[in-house]
């Protein structure tokens, strides 16, 4: 099965400067599972927001999002809460790099979250690396990551990436 061009989904909007632990509350950091730390992702910005959110979702952002420690809990409770990428205007990054390893598609976009509103629905094109607002009728392109993460997060994350490299390089 070819790899998605694009992906839609409805946006929940945060402002600037979200950091890990309004991401995912220290003291659930005593789990690594996805799943469990999905049922409190973003408690610390909405305390209801793992009620509410809806697999295919997306997370808007401002400025410096994932900013404050280095913990990859961040990114695998948005993973683990169904959530299809996080778009900021910036992002902190070492979270950056963390949602890199685990596969979390990230884009970064300047000035995103002036075009858009908590529930509008964007399609993000990954051949022509822009985001359609669908709700406003807005398109802004995107700079694409360099195919090295691409293919990363296409992997499903740095350690499926290695392994499917050694793989491909012991059948040749």
């Amino acid at each position: 099965m070819p790899p998605a061009t694009s992906i839609k989904g409805r946006i929940w909007k945060f402002g600037n400067h979200i950091d890990t632990d309004a991401i995912i509350p220290a003291h659930y950091l005593t789990s690594t599972d996805p799943e469990f730390l999905g049922t409190h992702c973003m408690e610390g910005a909405d305390p209801d927001f793992s009620l509410k959110v809806r697999p295919g979702d997306f997370i808007l952002a401002g400025e410096n999002f994932g900013c404050g420690s280095s913990r990859e809990h961040a990114p695998l409770a948005i993973r683990g809460a169904g959530i299809a990428c996080v778009i900021a205007s910036s992002f902190a990054r070492i979270f950056f790099r963390n949602a890199i390893n685990i596969g979390l598609p990230v884009f970064e976009v300047p000035n995103i979250s002036d075009k858009c509103d908590a529930g509008d629905i964007l399609e993000i094109s990954l051949e022509k690396h822009e985001i359609r607002n669908i709700t406003k009728e807005i398109t802004v392109a995107f700079h694409p990551c360099p195919p090295f993460l691409q293919n990363i997060i296409a992997a499903g994350g740095l350690i499926p990436a290695v392994r499917k490299k050694i793989t491909e390089s012991q059948l040749a």
